[in-house]
């Protein structure tokens, strides 16, 4: 049996709104994204997930979760897969997405576990981003 693959996301603004930049990581490789135009953190946040989900269904992954810091996205998004339904534009287009291939589930998990995040910040202090 094949271990479940964790597909880490993270997602935010500097300075808040402002040019919002998100980043992934899936077995170790971090893939970042800083040309998702303005927003909120939130906002910041879905875009995250939804490139999760992309880069999780491109590389065929079978039986994956979803892991995000966001109490508020992961709780939604977890919430639209259980009940199939979403009242919120992010929520239904995550929902969408998810349709051909969903993830197992989506989990929160504290900041400093969020391998996203750390190469989200990794990168701001590298001067990168």
């Amino acid at each position: 049996m094949e271990r479940r693959i964790k597909v880490y996301f993270d997602g935010g603004c500097r300075p808040n709104p402002g040019p919002m930049e998100a980043a992934v990581v899936i077995r170790g490789r971090a893939h970042v994204f800083d040309d998702l135009g303005s927003g909120t953190n939130t906002q910041a946040e879905w875009q995250a997930l939804l490139c999760a989900l992309e880069l999780a269904q491109a590389a065929g992954l079978k039986d994956f979760d979803l892991l995000g810091d966001s109490r508020e996205v992961t709780g939604a998004a977890n919430r639209a897969l259980v009940q199939g339904q979403a009242s919120t534009g992010p929520a239904q287009a995550f929902l969408a997405l998810a349709a051909g291939h969903p993830p197992r589930r989506v989990r929160w998990i504290a900041r400093a576990q969020n391998l996203a995040g750390i190469a989200l910040e990794k990168r701001r202090e590298s001067g990168a981003g």
